[in-house]
């Protein structure tokens, strides 16, 4: 059998009955029309939609991903072969869906792929509150991987952090005093946590922390892992300066422990794609908040 025949056979499996059709804002329908804007896509950038619209989706019929993309239902096929090989989805029987993965979070990987423009534009903004000489703290956001890309260009810095992703991209960097915060490692967050990673952090004092959120419900901010909640109260514990920064797909999404309310920031950074009345409440609110265009 085919190396191609086998990774099918493996993978392809009945489709779940609760597969509902990709409206995409239209874009679903379209396939009459013929080509459409996304033809002009290179096959990396359509594979990182892909990802981004199964995971909004948990499941997405192929042949509705061909139509929203404006390409033929092979092409789908060799675009979730290649996502399925890098295990940033799982390709079943006339669909892709979401890898099963432990508790609320995604894998890192699929993390970092979804809605990396935005990453990239609200790293950029907390970048600018960054001052050389400062220690500053980093969670186990992706958001912060692609804020520790930058931080070079401000040393000299100390950077705190218990994600494994940010260590890898900061490590041996000029100018960076990196120091990891132990513990427990845990897989499906690639990161530090427990009693003696919280233990740590309340040691320290930092000038600032940055961090992100699973959800944002009526201006709280939730995680759906306990442990991830109590190291990041003991981050926002220890900073001078506390800074959340969060898609606006976080403000969609539900998760069950609260973090913080979003009055407990010195500043909340979004982006524009965030929904206008959501901005508006949390003006009203009181909330210091930074709109950053993508």
């Amino acid at each position: 059998m085919s190396r191609r025949s086998e990774r099918e056979t493996d993978t392809e499996t009945q489709l779940p009955e609760s597969l509902s059709p990709l409206d995409m804002n239209g874009l679903g329908d379209r396939a009459d029309a013929g080509p459409g804007p996304d033809d002009r896509l290179t096959p990396r950038a359509r594979r990182a939609k892909i990802v981004d619209l199964v995971i909004e989706r948990s499941s997405v019929r192929i042949e509705d991903l061909a139509r929203a993309f404006g390409v033929s239902i092979m092409t789908i096929h060799r675009d979730l072969d290649d996502l399925s090989e890098q295990q940033l989805l799982r390709k079943v029987r006339g669909a892709a869906t979401v890898l099963p993965s432990a508790l609320f979070e995604s894998g890192v990987r699929v993390r970092l792929a979804r809605q990396a423009h935005e990453k990239e534009a609200l790293a950029r903004a907390a970048a600018g509150h960054i001052e050389s000489g400062q220690a500053i703290m980093l969670d186990d956001s992706t958001t912060g991987v692609f804020l520790a890309r930058l931080l070079p260009e401000r040393a000299p810095l100390t950077v705190i952090t218990n994600f494994l992703a940010v260590m890898r991209e900061l490590s041996g960097k000029p100018g960076i005093r990196l120091i990891g915060l132990g513990g427990t490692h845990y897989e499906w967050a690639d990161a530090f946590m427990g009693g003696m990673t919280v233990d740590t952090i309340r040691s320290l004092r930092v000038d600032l922390v940055v961090m992100s959120t699973s959800a944002i419900t009526d201006g709280v901010c939730y995680h759906q892992s306990q442990e991830t909640v109590t190291f990041k109260k003991a981050m926002l514990e220890v900073a001078a300066l506390r800074v959340l920064y969060a898609d606006h797909t976080k403000f969609s999404r539900r998760a069950l422990h609260a973090l913080a309310p979003l009055s407990a920031f010195d500043l909340v950074i979004v982006d524009d794609r965030t929904p206008r009345e959501i901005v508006e409440q949390m003006r009203s609110r009181g909330i210091a908040l930074e709109v950053v265009p993508t």
